[in-house]
């Protein structure tokens, strides 16, 4: 009966050996250098390595300055850099209606939710002619950076979504300040009817 606490001691020892056998601790006690330490290894006495020349983070590159500054040289673009067509229209008519119709209204008077709840300084209306006259790259930069009270949506709003806005805005531009001139002959027609197809 003696040597019952005995043999439990062992095979608890036993346990724990295996136990913390299991535990390394290599990982944990490795030589490390706190960021921004002081290195005797390398030649400049730096810990952090600065990063290799002429190379970009994965994902990273912007290759296409049009794209994603709206500007040809130090000048804004007139031009989209894709084409435009009914795909990106819907798509700019679908994202203008989340994001900027509150505040500019619909067809882009500047007389949206926003505007209509007591906002002091009212939307612009994008029908004035200084801002017909824009260019598109002009737009861009304020989706993109903000203007006045307006703030900036490049955190909400993805590069390609905003040149599609961009080419909507064009569109209600275009839609608001039409003339019958405008409207190809074969289509007048249709204009006492409702509208064109």
């Amino acid at each position: 009966m003696a040597e019952a606490p005995f043999v439990r001691l062992r095979a608890l020892c036993v346990f724990v050996v295996c136990v913390g056998a299991g535990c390394r601790q290599d990982m944990h006690d490795q030589p490390r250098y706190k960021p921004l330490a002081r290195s005797d290894f390398f030649g400049d006495d730096r810990s952090a390595r600065p990063r290799v020349e002429d190379t970009v983070a994965r994902g990273h590159l912007r290759d296409g300055s049009l794209l994603y500054t709206g500007k040809a040289g130090a000048d804004f673009a007139d031009a989209f850099p894709f084409a435009v067509d009914a795909v990106a229209l819907h798509r700019g008519q679908d994202r203008y209606r989340i994001y900027c119709s509150p505040c500019h209204g619909q067809v882009g008077r500047g007389d949206g939710m926003v505007a209509g709840r007591g906002f002091r300084n009212r939307p612009v209306s994008f029908h004035v002619d200084r801002l017909r006259q824009k260019p598109a790259g002009y737009f861009f930069d304020v989706i993109s950076n903000g203007f006045g009270a307006m703030q900036d949506y490049s955190a909400e709003i993805a590069v390609e979504d905003r040149w599609a806005i961009i080419a909507y805005v064009r569109a209600l531009q275009l839609s608001q300040n039409a003339r019958l001139e405008d409207v190809p002959p074969s289509a007048r027609g249709a204009l006492g009817r409702g509208g064109v197809e």
